[in-house]
């Protein structure tokens, strides 16, 4: 539990919130639902055991604080507590609910249990395959996967891995269970990009030779099925850059070509390439934070830190979008 003031509202909550949802309970000592919610909070905090931090406000001697969220969410009265979410207050409640109205509340913005130990064996996964440590790797994902059947990253990274293993069988077994979600009025383009990594490695197994194919085309520039299928063979093959150059080759000669296949398929190339954004790093000093001024001022939006763009993909979306016009 964290005692909350405007000098440690930046470094405390909103810093802790880039982490973990942070509740906020707005209290005051006159006010009896706040005595009866606040054991009630505690002890949900300890049952929790790490997936949500409590933090309590002192209205009377935080009114600062206490009368920007009130404002914020239209609310007059206490007991009043805030969720606090990637630095943002995003939900709160007001009154002295029972635990169990409690639970259904945290149940929108806290981690299940097995989503933290998903989330953090996938990013050891990540660290495994970076080292070469393929199976190791491979068995991280599929126990993050058991521990979270949403958890779509390690869904998509075991995908990758288990293509780059040449086990193509066992990647559509993997990728079925989100099939769905890449067709339909809206196909999310996530899944629709892994949709055709899976096809494009399942077609380069079944076609011609690279040597056959390059004779094609030195044959005849505008053959497009065989530029295609040897687009496919690169991206197989893990060579991105590569398979989007031939996809250029079409594009520059004729975009609509196999109804604007190969501009979807180097589309789906970059998705496949890049990386989910990660999660903020907290901490950083705002303008109006503790520290910046001599006098404290409340700064309800933590600053977030964004990691730069892969150059390389970067370099092919602005050749993508100069061969398009």
């Amino acid at each position: 539990m964290i005692d909350i003031t405007l000098e440690n509202f930046e470094s405390d909550l909103i810093a802790t919130s880039m982490q973990v949802p942070v509740l906020l309970d707005i209290w005051a000592e006159w006010c009896g639902p706040c005595k009866a919610l606040g054991p009630v909070l505690e002890r949900l905090e300890e049952e929790y055991a790490g997936r949500f931090v409590l933090a309590k406000v002192n209205a009377d001697e935080q009114q600062e604080i206490a009368g920007q969220l009130s404002q914020m969410f239209g609310v007059r009265s206490i007991p009043f507590c805030v969720m606090f979410v990637g630095g943002q207050p995003v939900d709160g409640f007001v009154g002295a609910l029972p635990a169990e109205k409690i639970r259904e509340f945290l149940a929108k913005h806290v981690p299940a249990e097995g989503e933290i130990a998903s989330a953090q064996e996938t990013a050891e996964a990540e660290e495994l395959a970076e080292e070469g440590d393929t199976d190791s790797a491979l068995a991280k994902l599929e126990d993050a996967l058991a521990k979270d059947p949403n958890n779509d990253e390690a869904r998509y990274d075991l995908i990758k891995l288990l293509l780059s293993e040449g086990q193509v069988e066992a990647a559509k077994h993997i990728f079925l269970p989100i099939a769905g979600r890449a067709t339909g009025p809206v196909p999310e383009q996530r899944p629709v990009a892994f949709s055709r990594y899976i096809s494009a490695v399942q077609a380069a197994r079944q076609g011609r030779a690279p040597q056959e194919l390059e004779a094609a085309i030195t044959a005849n520039k505008r053959d497009f099925e065989a530029r295609f299928e040897l687009a496919q063979l690169f991206w197989a093959a893990n060579q991105p850059t590569m398979a989007m150059d031939e996809l250029l080759e079409i594009i520059m000669r004729d975009k609509a070509w196999n109804e604007e296949l190969p501009r979807k398929t180097y589309v789906a190339i970059l998705e496949v390439m890049t990386k989910p954004q990660p999660k903020p790093v907290a901490g950083k000093p705002v303008a109006g934070a503790p520290g910046a001024q001599d006098k404290p001022k409340l700064e309800i939006s933590g600053k977030v830190e964004i990691t730069g763009n892969d150059p390389v993909i970067d370099q092919y979306r602005r050749k993508l979008s100069m061969a398009l016009f």
